[in-house]
């Protein structure tokens, strides 16, 4: 049987630029496949979802060679029209993909467009919202939805659309866990039921692996690994070094088959598979009769708990005038030089939480302080100068020509000399690695995130609110961007840290605020709080691998695992179990 894709010896380079985003893929995309992209920014993945969807070559211009066949058509012969008819596409940037006010109304568009029968549109529309858990939004205004949400309509209205091939750009990137593996388990319903092929690019390697059957691993446009999830990870050093991510699970697995503590070549992906392997490698082990708790995560910085907070909430309630997410009773002081994160599901209030720290919204009852200032009663520039924001779509606080200018603009506006901004401005690029003279909309959605954080770590506020700051970043550009906030919060800076990446909150974050329904559940330990299965469910809160591994490990097979969240320590305390035994 054909491929219902095949990619044939393909090369594109965008106009502006010489060197090739793809250079050379060959591909076979078998019908009823569920295949994962990854790969490291500027690596060619939302290059080769354009090929795929047809925006390149009928949308995008450049230097094509090679073939791309959909359904056995040569996306080159014929219309971007015809290709949409087989191939779905979800955007990285969900913005851009918006055409209606409603939610209802943007899945008509595409029904309409595309000529589905009358009497089939209410059963497909409707079908389609309770598929992506949104049936409840089909008459709410898309301007008044989070991230997450506006993220679900998209998927909705291409499913309306019964295509062939599904291919998402990041589709989870600004959903909560899970909303994340809801998206998922709903792609995989499709895949099986519909035989729907889909392609998915994704930074949360754990999901990948979970779900996909077949993972393309892309670096500098060409394709550097392929195979299943379980061939695929097995190669972690090589994925290091290309700068993508490995399960938390897999990194145990590949530790211990490198210490010869187990002999299974292929790794875990899952914590199943983990707590499998370890009861199997340390069941026989004598038991520890100790509880060893682990030292702090080393990213995590110490508060400084003994000085006044510099943010507090004291009862904090507010509603919008025409709806949207309320939130009740809101009590929480943050401490110079910690960094807390804010987790919950996406409507928990985390926004709305944000907009009431910065003095865009008001307080209709209780009071908020930032830097000793009652957000009530100060304006929203006073408390801009002690309090900066990093957005979670970069692009609506990029203005300027270049990074350099971007990066410098803040301290401009803050007074600075600008010779002295753009001192300093050079210094942040060149530690976020980031080219000075280049337009900041040329650059590749990470890195435009990078050029955002770059700009508001540079004015040195007394607090940040940092809104998704991984969101969209590979690995290794999240690894330097939340190096570069610790270093911040060791320096006296109070950071909060809006996040669905609960890895990057249990690795940096030493507190959590867990959210829910616009109330604070609880606020505690990272690990403390990730380790309450209740508390993580109420929240739609799928907890870290390795934490919710060393509670499970910690009945099943030693105490010595309670209160671990370090990959090394399970692999310590695992390799000391299999020796002691």
């Amino acid at each position: 049987m054909n491929p219902i894709i095949d990619i044939e010896d393909v090369s594109f380079s965008y106009r502006e630029t010489h060197a090739p985003a793809l250079n050379h893929i060959s591909l076979a995309i078998g019908e009823g496949d569920f295949l994962g992209i990854i790969g490291p920014s500027g690596a060619g993945k939302s290059t080769l979802a354009a090929c795929l969807s047809g925006a390149i070559p009928h949308h995008f211009g450049g230097t094509l060679y090679g073939a791309v066949h959909v359904a056995d058509k040569d996306t080159c012969e014929v219309t971007l029209t015809d290709i949409s008819r087989i191939v779905g596409s979800v955007l990285q940037d969900i913005d851009t993909q918006m055409v209606a006010s409603v939610v209802e109304d943007e899945l008509l568009f595409g029904m309409e467009n595309f000529g589905v029968p009358h009497d089939k549109i209410e059963q497909r529309l409707s079908e389609a919202l309770q598929t992506v858990g949104i049936a409840n939004l089909r008459d709410r205004e898309i301007a008044t939805l989070s991230g997450g949400q506006k993220q679900k309509v998209a998927i909705a209205a291409i499913m309306a659309l019964q295509p062939r091939v599904l291919v998402l750009d990041e589709p989870t990137a600004a959903l909560d866990p899970a909303s994340s593996l809801l998206v998922f388990d709903t792609l995989a319903k499709i895949n099986r039921e519909q035989n729907v092929t889909v392609v998915v690019i994704e930074q949360k390697v754990a999901l990948l692996s979970t779900f996909c059957n077949h993972v393309v691993v892309l670096d500098n446009g060409k394709i550097a690994l392929e195979g299943t999830p379980h061939e695929v990870f097995s190669h972690a050093e090589e994925l290091q070094q290309i700068g993508v991510d490995s399960p938390r699970v897999a990194r145990i697995s590949n530790s211990l088959a490198r210490k010869k503590i187990c002999s299974q070549a292929s790794p875990c992906l899952t914590v199943d598979e983990a707590e499998a392997l370890i009861k199997h490698v340390a069941g026989n082990a004598p038991p520890h009769d100790m509880k060893r708790f682990a030292a702090p995560s080393p990213h995590a910085p110490r508060p400084a708990t003994a000085q006044e907070p510099v943010v507090a909430f004291e009862h904090v309630d507010f509603a919008y005038p025409l709806g949207g997410t309320a939130v009740h009773d809101l009590t929480l002081e943050v401490h110079p030089g910690e960094l807390i994160g804010l987790v919950g599901q996406n409507g928990a209030g985390k926004t709305t939480f944000t907009k009431l720290l910065t003095g865009l919204l008001k307080p209709d009852a209780g009071s908020v302080h930032v830097a000793g200032a009652d957000t009530k009663t100060t304006p929203t520039s006073v408390i801009a100068r002690s309090c900066a924001t990093l957005f979670q779509n970069p692009d609506r606080q990029i203005c300027r020509e270049t990074v350099e200018d971007e990066i410098a603009f803040g301290l401009e506006l803050h007074g600075m000399e600008s010779t002295r901004a753009h001192e300093k401005a050079r210094k942040v690029a060149q530690r976020f690695g980031l080219p000075l003279d280049k337009a900041p909309f040329s650059l590749s959605r990470g890195q435009r995130q990078m050029v955002a954080l770059a700009s508001v770590l540079v004015v040195e506020p007394r607090v940040i609110v940092l809104d998704e700051p991984t969101s969209g970043l590979d690995y290794r550009e999240c690894m330097t961007v939340m190096e570069t906030v610790k270093h911040m919060a060791e320096a006296g800076c109070a950071v909060i840290m809006v996040c669905h990446d609960m890895e990057v909150v249990s690795d940096f974050a030493e507190r959590i605020a867990v959210m829910a329904n616009g109330r604070i559940l609880a606020s505690g330990p990272s690990r403390e709080l990730f380790a309450q299965p209740e508390l993580m469910h109420a929240a739609s809160i799928e907890p870290p691998q390795v934490i919710e591994l060393a509670r499970r490990l910690s009945q099943s097979v030693s105490p010595a695992f309670e209160g671990i969240s370090e990959v090394s320590d399970i692999v310590r305390i695992t390799e000391e179990m299999v020796h002691r035994g």
